[in-house]
């Protein structure tokens, strides 16, 4: 029988009832890790967003807008049903892991169940408890109580470092990474994006609308390259077109994309900007792609993107184009 979670603190709710709907934490884009020991880091996953709950027995497998993950990611949830915890919200990340131990969003968007880990970095609710308000450290401590497993299983707890965020990220670097996520190991957990989660990125990736596709040349099936859309909130706030992406699909992918866009043709660009591109095939805005590339050119379009896959827990409407914070000096102070 899986134990019971202690309630036995203040922050105790007053009755029992459905577990809070949670809105994600987010992180903010900067230009390099905070210093000092006031922060925590860790290994910014290559994966899915997904939010646990947890009720004797039952779980709820979602991504951060709301998307149930529980038929997609079914090993995961019954992995996550035999803890043994009662009753709680888990955060964390649903990764696909190579045999060298990274995370490969690749594999996990071509729907493989291999390598499938569920990395648990915090816990937010624990029995009748609301740990939200707790600062990270003890949210953390609870969390290795609960769960302390790191290394095997499909559900294990994110590891992290205090301090030292120039030294791991460069160690991410080594390894190939996508980054790290720093965490200010005082405050609490509060919905929305701040600075008290930041993250810095190794690799120049980016979330785009698909805004439409190009015919298909010479031995390409379906399309040629999908059309890419963005809002840069430092412009004027409106859908412009960034360019193309025509490398990274398989048959497979270049399929399925096809049979997910036909119905969504439209007649007129969704952008405010559309390029001269002949034969193009114009779609609402509602798909969002992942891609890597080299740099923003002057004019806001990709220089050299390569296709990575697509975010399913993503909504285009919250599509922007990501722009690093300098926090130099700022981070220090804090």
């Amino acid at each position: 029988m899986p134990r019971a979670l202690s309630t036995t603190t203040s922050r105790r709710t007053s009755k029992r009832g459905a577990l809070p709907e949670v809105d994600a934490q987010l992180a903010t884009l900067v230009d390099e890790p905070p210093e000092g020991d006031a922060w925590l880091h860790e290994i910014k996953f290559d994966g899915y967003r997904a939010l646990a709950y947890l009720d004797h027995g039952e779980v709820r497998l979602v991504s951060r807008n709301g998307l149930s993950f529980n038929e997609r990611f079914a090993p995961v949830c019954a992995a996550l049903s035999r803890l043994p915890i009662e009753r709680a919200i888990l955060d964390g990340e649903l990764c696909a892991i190579d045999e060298a131990g990274r995370t490969r969003f690749e594999s996990l968007q071509q729907g493989g169940r291999e390598g499938l880990v569920y990395f648990v970095f915090d816990l937010l609710f624990e029995g009748d408890e609301d740990l939200r308000k707790l600062p990270l450290i003890e949210r953390k401590e609870r969390l290795a109580r609960v769960l302390p497993e790191t290394s095997r299983g499909m559900v294990r707890r994110a590891e992290h470092v205090r301090g030292g965020g120039a030294s791991f990220l460069d160690a991410a670097a080594e390894l190939g990474l996508e980054g790290l996520i720093a965490k200010r190991l005082d405050r609490p957990y509060v919905s929305g994006r701040s600075l008290d989660w930041q993250k810095v990125k190794v690799q120049r990736r980016e979330e785009l609308v698909i805004v439409g596709f190009t015919p298909p040349k010479g031995a390409r099936q379906r399309f040629g390259s999908l059309l890419l859309g963005t809002v840069d909130a430092e412009r004027d706030g409106a859908l412009r077109y960034a360019g193309k992406v025509g490398t990274g699909f398989d048959s497979r992918t270049l399929e399925e994309l096809y049979e997910r866009m036909i119905p969504l043709r439209v007649e007129e660009p969704p952008v405010i900007d559309p390029p001269r591109e002949k034969g193009a095939t114009w779609i609402r805005p509602e798909l969002v792609a992942e891609v890597r590339y080299t740099e923003w050119t002057r004019d806001g379009k990709l220089r050299h993107p390569a296709f990575l896959g697509m975010r399913e827990d993503k909504r285009a409407s919250d599509v922007r184009r990501e722009r690093a914070t300098t926090t130099t000096g700022r981070a220090r102070r804090r």
